[in-house]
Order: C-alpha cells, then sequence, then structure tokens
C-alpha cells in the first residue's frame, strides 16, 4: 500500500519542500521544490517579519499546497525555523499561511532542526565521529557525533541572511568588517562549553551558503553532476582557497563566479565565515558536505514512529 509524506522546511532563506512515495521497506522522493524567499530579509533588531519577505514566502507556499493537492493519500509535516521562531509577529503570519496558504505550519526549536539534521545525515553517510554544522538564513545547529551517536547539539541564532545585514556591506566587504565578524563568531563558539570535544574532526557541512563551497569546486573539476554533492569530501586547504577568492571579490564578480547561486552572492561572505572559523577553531583537515538535513531526518522520524506503531499493532 503506496501512501505519501511531504516535508515542508520554511527557512529564513529558502522554502523547500519535498515529497516521497513510501512503500512498505521502499521510499522514493517524487518531488522537490525550492523558492528563495529570504523571509528573514529586514528583520533588524526589532526581529519583525516584513510584508514584501511574508508576501514572498506566502506565495511560495500557494505553489506547495496546489502540489500536494495532487495527491489523495499524503500526510505532511511542515516547520518552520529560524526566521519564524525570532520573530515578534509569528502568530500573525501563521494566520495568514493557514488563511491564505491552507497549510499549518509548526514552529520547532533549534534544538529538534538539530536532531532532524542528525537523522538525516546519520541515516545517508557513514560517518562515526564528527561534528555537523548546518548554516541556515539565520540559525547555525550544531551536532556533536560519537560513535554514531548524538552527544551535545545547540542552536545558534545566527546564519547567512543575520550575519550579512549586521556585519558586511553588500558589495565589498572591508577587513574591519571581516575582523569584527570573524571575532564575533570565535566569541559565540568560545561560548559552546562542548565544542572543543570536537577538536580535529571533520566536520559534516549542511545548508545552502555551506555547500556552494562544493558547488563551486565541483564546477572547478568540470564535474558534470556539480550538484550532486552528498558525501563530497574536500580537504581544509581547498576550502580556504574558494573561501579566500570570495571574499576578495566585489559583488559583481561573486555572482559570475559558477557553482554559487547569484541570488546568494550578497549574503555568501556572512554564510561561509562560521564554516570557515569553526574549521580553524576545531583543526578540522576536512569537510564532508551532506545533501540531506531537516526535511530527510523528518522523513526517517516519520518512518521510525510508523515502525513502532505497527509494532505495536
Amino acid at each position: 500500500m503506496t501512501h505519501h509524506f511531504a516535508v515542508i522546511d520554511l527557512g529564513s532563506n529558502s522554502a523547500r519542500m519535498t515529497i516521497w512515495s513510501i512503500d512498505q521497506e521502499v521510499v522514493k522522493p517524487v518531488k522537490r521544490l525550492k523558492e528563495m524567499v529570504r523571509l528573514s530579509e529586514d528583520m533588524g533588531t526589532s526581529r519583525t517579519l516584513q510584508p514584501a519577505a511574508m508576501d514572498r514566502t506566502l506565495k511560495a507556499l500557494q505553489g506547495f499546497k496546489a502540489e500536494l493537492d495532487k495527491y489523495d493519500d499524503i500526510s505532511l509535516k511542515a516547520v518552520a525555523t529560524a526566521a519564524v521562531r525570532q520573530a515578534k509577529n509569528q502568530k500573525a503570519f501563521l494566520k495568514r499561511v493557514k488563511n491564505e496558504a491552507g497549510l499549518t505550519i509548526s514552529v520547532i526549536p533549534g534544538t529538534r532542526e538539530a536532531e532532524y539534521d542528525f537523522l538525516g545525515v546519520v541515516n545517508t553517510l557513514p560517518i562515526q565521529n564528527a561534528l555537523i554544522m548546518d548554516t541556515g538564513g539565520a540559525s547555525t545547529e550544531l551536532v556533536l557525533v560519537q560513535n554514531r551517536k548524538l552527544q551535545h547539539l545547540v542552536s545558534i541564532p545566527f546564519g547567512s541572511v543575520n550575519l550579512s545585514e549586521r556585519f558586511l556591506s553588500p558589495d565589498v566587504i572591508s577587513a574591519a568588517e571581516y575582523f569584527y565578524l570573524s571575532t564575533f563568531i570565535h566569541q559565540t563558539f568560545n561560548s559552546v562549553w562542548w565544542l572543543r570535544r570536537a577538536q580535529n574532526l571533520p566536520i559534516v557541512a549542511l545548508g545552502g551558503s555551506n555547500r556552494t563551497l562544493a558547488k563551486i569546486e565541483r564546477r572547478k573539476e568540470k564535474l558534470a553532476d556539480f550538484e550532486a554533492i552528498h558525501g563530497y569530501r574536500m580537504p581544509t586547504q581547498q576550502a580556504n582557497n574558494i573561501f579566500k577568492e570570495i571574499l576578495s571579490s566585489d559583488l559583481a564578480t561573486r555572482e559570475a563566479i559558477p557553482g554559487l547561486a547569484k541570488y546568494r552572492a550578497d549574503i555568501i561572505v556572512g554564510g561561509l565565515v562560521p564554516v570557515i572559523s569553526m574549521i580553524r577553531y576545531l583543526d578540522s583537515d576536512r569537510l564532508t558536505f551532506s545533501q540531506f538535513g531537516l526535511r530527510e531526518g523528518a522523513l526517517y522520524d516519520h518512518l521510525n514512529s510508523r515502525a513502532v506503531a505497527q509494532r505495536e499493532h
């Protein structure tokens, strides 16, 4: 008996949806949708979702709902992360989503997001010990994995959009701006007491900004499927070289870098400083990239709870 399961992940920068068909043990993705909504744009210190950002997001969600309506046997898990989590006008926005897009979205804490990231990674990559790092638009999740088990996790309220808005010029980035940003990030890492336990471990990198490193490198290597980065490994030196090139470019030059999506060019430096700082902080010798995170984690969570329910029957 085939049924469908869908996850909507409403992030600070993008809205994404994956639909899977589930037939006993066989799980297949049948549809992936992605819209760059930049929901956290200009939230500023008032932490308020702005009208233009909300309108863009609602339009994307209406498109998702139209796709969902094509299936009659579908269950949906729709979650919102950092931007909505931090928003003062969260309730009003979620009400609009319900009224105008017909979707009920639940806001999950950063710790839950980190747990989903862990499930998405550990079920699809052969990692033993690692630090999972998911850099989003307005939050970064860190998970320490030891012997394939989740040991510690934390969600930090910064990401590519809010770091860029707070610290960096959109076009040419000055040495002083970069210095202030990297110092701020280093101090934040210092406040996570268990992070030193990840010393010398590989970093499993998730999130659009981090994945951009892999896409740029794979474009350089002229790999035909440069988007297929799940499990791709990159030595630290390569990551540093790519970052140096991005950091020293102005906006127009960044927009032209193959593998770097144009719509990301104004926030890519802010999006990459956390992982580049983390490499140095942990003296890590490589990054491993994961295509799978929150949405796949929610899928494994769903499959686990179904298995439990079936055993109890």
